[in-house]
């Protein structure tokens, strides 16, 4: 039998799911139900916390403590290019293989790069810019109507500047 744990105690449990809808309650019930929470209503407050997040797979962050769960989105660096796109939200039911061919503002990866900077590996502001780059490149949208790794290069040139703070 599993050890007894304290209930006063923080437990922290990351999750993928798919914003606005409820996941399926037999993937939840396996990581939260020996800490004594139920995996349905959890499942229902993660729908609610991910509403502007519709259609779009994304981490969540459970911070359980005195048997009550905490929901907190921590996007993706692709999820937060791909909700920068404004694009209507999909049933990923119905739509699959959904190419992303839109246009991005080099100022929304610059504030997208801000939000990501804690997570980021790069020392400057700028190496962090670039790593958004290159996520939109995968992601397959232009940014100013430029292939992102052309911007990359214009970052390193110093045709966009971008400012440390």
């Amino acid at each position: 039998m599993a050890p007894k744990f304290d209930p006063n105690e923080v437990k922290i449990v990351y999750l993928r799911a798919t914003g606005g809808e409820v996941g399926a309650t037999s993937t939840l019930a396996p990581k939260i139900g020996p800490l004594g929470l139920s995996p349905k209503k959890v499942g229902d407050d993660i729908a609610k916390a991910t509403g502007d997040w519709k259609g779009l797979r994304i981490t969540i962050k459970l911070t359980i403590q005195n048997r009550q769960a905490t929901v907190s989105v921590v996007p993706s660096a692709s999820s937060l290019i791909i909700k920068a796109l404004k694009e209507p939200p999909r049933d990923r039911k119905k739509v699959k293989n959904i190419k992303h061919a839109g246009d991005v503002a080099f100022s929304e990866i610059v504030a997208i790069a801000r939000q990501m900077r804690e997570r980021s590996m790069a020392v400057k502001l700028a190496g962090t810019v670039k790593e958004i780059l290159g996520t939109a490149q995968s992601v397959g949208c232009t940014v100013d109507g430029h292939h992102p790794h052309d911007v990359i290069d214009m970052v390193n040139s110093g045709d966009y500047e971008v400012a440390d703070e």
